[in-house]
């Protein structure tokens, strides 16, 4: 059965191909300026420490019921090429389910995190036209060019709904981040 012309799931379906055809419009805009060689780890580890604070402080997910867990903080250097490091982060969180079509949970989850990233957390997104209504669960990868920060979301259909990992680029060190310059309030066992 096709859904009739007003009806949710078709609004949804508009308003992601408008969100995906001014996505790809700007992803086709050259831009100048900083390119990966101008990038060191300091900056990148600074932003990936931003965005956790932000999902930690951001009012949807500072809702006990979405469950948010970070599970790796990027505090630790991993080295990934000769004199270049990396740092990652990983996090979990749920979404209760409120529908009993599984599309409409993962439609209303996906849309829900592509906000977040998007408009609280200042990535760019990259859409993957194939994972359009996949009841197995979607990919959602956001990138933050300018400092060498990587997302990626995994919307499950089960919980916890949302796994993301973020890293960042391997990038020489050029000093690493002395915890008097990190984002974060002193958390326990930094001392």
């Amino acid at each position: 059965m096709t859904p009739k012309w007003g009806s949710a799931s078709r609004r949804r379906c508009g308003i992601r191909a408008v969100a995906l055809l001014v996505t790809a419009s700007a992803l086709t805009v050259v831009t100048s300026g900083c390119g990966a060689s101008d990038l060191h780890l300091k900056t990148a580890v600074t932003e990936l420490e931003k965005d956790v604070w932000r999902l930690e402080t951001d009012d949807v997910f500072k809702n006990p019921l979405k469950k948010l867990r970070i599970i790796q903080r990027p505090d630790k250097d991993i080295a990934c090429d000769k004199g270049k490091f990396k740092r990652a982060m990983r996090a979990t969180a749920d979404y209760k389910r409120v529908s009993d079509s599984l599309i409409d949970h993962l439609d209303l989850a996906e849309d829900l995190k592509l906000a977040t990233l998007r408009r609280h957390l200042g990535y760019k997104l990259e859409f993957d036209f194939s994972q359009s209504d996949a009841e197995e669960g979607r990919f959602v990868y956001g990138t933050k060019e300018h400092v060498g920060v990587k997302m990626t979301v995994y919307v499950a259909p089960e919980a916890p709904t949302w796994r993301l990992h973020g890293q960042t680029a391997c990038l020489p060190r050029k000093g690493s981040v002395p915890k008097e310059e990190r984002f974060f309030p002193d958390k326990p066992g930094d001392e």
